[in-house]
Order: structure tokens, then sequence, then C-alpha cells
């Protein structure tokens, strides 16, 4: 008989502490969540726009070296009408470079998708080459600025 009562008195603290969370504790965790997401998400946001504009220059960057190693192989660059695809396929309109050789595997396109812009002559430089930004029109602030072979 005192076994029992002992049993059950044993058992009593460890239903009170299952009795888990309110409703109202629930609420107030996920207001606290939705609080820090708000304030987290935007620099989230920002980042990755950060990191496509880095990747555009970045290839920007490199399609000047191959313009570059594409003049000192036929002492001039591709005409605006020959474009990039000049670095990938000799081209077939004139003039004809006499030493061409493929000076890239693929032509990249832009972190927003669309194919990186070709001037020749520049506006800015010899040749431009440029990618429009996140809004691809030319100019724009922050994000949807240009970016560019003379930046």
């Amino acid at each position: 008989m005192t076994h029992h009562s002992t049993e059950s008195r044993a058992r009593a603290p460890r239903r009170i502490l299952q009795r888990g969370f309110t409703l109202i504790e629930l609420m107030v965790v996920l207001v606290i969540i939705g609080v820090l997401a708000a304030l987290i998400v935007p620099n989230v946001l920002d980042r990755a726009d950060d990191a496509r504009v880095t990747a555009a220059r970045t290839d920007v960057n490199n399609l000047m070296q191959a313009l570059k190693l594409y003049r000192l192989d036929n002492q001039r660059y591709p005409t605006g009408e020959q474009g990039l695809n000049a670095l990938v396929a000799k081209p077939s309109t004139g003039p004809i470079p006499p030493n061409w050789r493929p000076y890239l595997d693929k032509l990249p396109a832009d972190p927003w998708s669309r194919p990186y812009q070709y001037l020749n002559p520049g506006l800015k430089g010899e040749v431009d080459v440029l990618s429009l930004g996140a809004d691809g029109q030319p100019g724009g602030e922050n994000r949807d600025a240009d970016v560019g072979s003379w930046q």
C-alpha cells in the first residue's frame, strides 16, 4: 500500500513538467521570429545584388583581357558588327582577323541572364564592354547601374 502511494507521488511532478506551451507563448515566439526575419532578409537580398555586380565586374574584366589578346594577335579589336562573338568563333565579316584563335570557350551571359554589350568605338574607352545591370536599361542607380570596362 505505501509502495503504491509513493509511486503516484513520484509521477505527479512529471505531469506538471509536461504541460507544454500555451498558444500565447507560441505566438510571442512567432512574432519574435518574424521581427528578426524582417531585419535580416533585406540584408541578404542586398548581398545577392552585390554578388551579381561583383560577378559582372569579373566577367567584364575577363572579356577585356580576351579582347586585348585578340588585338595583340590581329592588330585591331573586333568591329562593332563582329561583336564579342569574334572571341568564340572566327568572324566571317570583314576585316577577317589574320591570326585568329579561340579566345574564350563560350561567351558568358551577365548575372541577370542578358548578353554583355560591346561597343567599338567605345564611349568611355577605345572599346567598351558592359552589362546594363539589373534593369537592363542604360544608366541607373545602385543595382540598376551599368557595370562597364571603364570602372
